[in-house]
């Protein structure tokens, strides 16, 4: 199966259609007058419906197994088509389309299984994904600009040469991946002077966007959450919040970050984790989500 450990569960939701196709009027009429030898049609196809979606991972292989939160299965008749409705819905980290398509087979299945004593015509015509939401593309905002960021390491080790910067490059493709281009990229000491010094010369320059990778941690050494909280105009604990909460799912250290992050000025200032693993795992929790900021202050300066 397709490593998914890396994503965020959001609200994803599904709509499959089947179509089925009858022979004659009578049919139909049979179906609605609740008069099929075998038993209520719609009643019978919607159980097995229900219990498809719930097993669509123990027989398509590469679906993973998944909490299913909602299940709807409608119909709708026209002439001599019956037009097979399902929605699925949950709260994960992979959609729900593939269940929601084989509900919808497995209730037109029903249905033909149910229907071929009295009609030898009948035909399953399509079943297809009408509808999803949910995942990474609905949280994507595009920008009409590119935004000016910079990207600024702190660590003595490396700005020494002692080591070579891993983190912040790993963080820059990541911004790459999202079509971020103008980055400007430095490396400086754990400095308090430093880094308040670096943040105001990119506050000046009127940076978009900001990111400090390292100095986030408890050695002594590690400032950078001290050095930049002093000047942010408005904190936004929540951004931290959530990086914390998408770390603390695959590494208890993740409690240990104190990393901060808020506007100076125009500018939205964010503190990542100096180890790769952190920075790559605070930038998968934030983005590309967090670029909602620019499309709200975009509209903002519209209005």
């Amino acid at each position: 199966m397709t490593d998914i450990l890396h994503k965020n569960s959001t609200k994803r939701i599904a709509t499959a259609q089947a179509i089925l196709q009858v022979s004659a009027q009578a049919t139909i009429l049979a179906i609605q007058n609740r008069q099929v030898p075998k038993g209520d049609v719609y009643e019978f196809a919607r159980a097995a419906g229900l219990l498809a979606v719930k097993k669509t991972s123990d027989v398509i292989p590469d679906c993973h197994p998944m909490p299913i939160e909602y299940t709807q299965i409608q119909y709708e008749t026209t002439g001599l088509q019956i037009k097979i409705f399902v929605t699925v819905a949950t709260i994960y980290k992979t959609g729900v389309e593939v269940e929601a398509m084989h509900g919808a087979a497995v209730t037109a299945l029903t249905m033909y299984d149910m229907l071929k004593p009295i009609d030898k015509g009948i035909e399953i015509l399509s079943v297809k994904l009408v509808e999803k939401t949910g995942g990474k593309s609905d949280f994507k905002d595009s920008l009409s600009q590119n935004l000016k960021t910079a990207v600024i390491v702190c660590s003595d080790t490396i700005f020494k040469e002692k080591k070579e910067d891993k983190a912040g490059k790993a963080v820059i493709a990541m911004l790459e991946q999202y079509q971020v281009s103008n980055i400007a990229y430095h490396i400086i000491p754990d400095e308090t002077a430093q880094i308040q010094e670096q943040l105001k010369s990119l506050i000046n320059q009127q940076f978009d966007l900001v990111l400090f990778v390292g100095g986030t941690g408890l050695s002594p050494r590690d400032v950078t959450p001290e050095s930049i909280a002093p000047l942010l105009d408005r904190e936004i604990p929540g951004i931290m919040e959530a990086a914390r909460q998408y770390g603390q799912q695959r590494t208890p250290y993740a409690m240990l970050s104190r990393g901060v992050a808020g506007y100076v000025s125009q500018t939205l200032v964010l503190t990542l984790p100096g180890s790769t693993k952190g920075a790559v795992e605070t930038m998968e929790a934030l983005f590309p989500a967090l670029f909602h900021i620019f499309k709200v202050a975009e509209g903002s300066r519209h209005d």
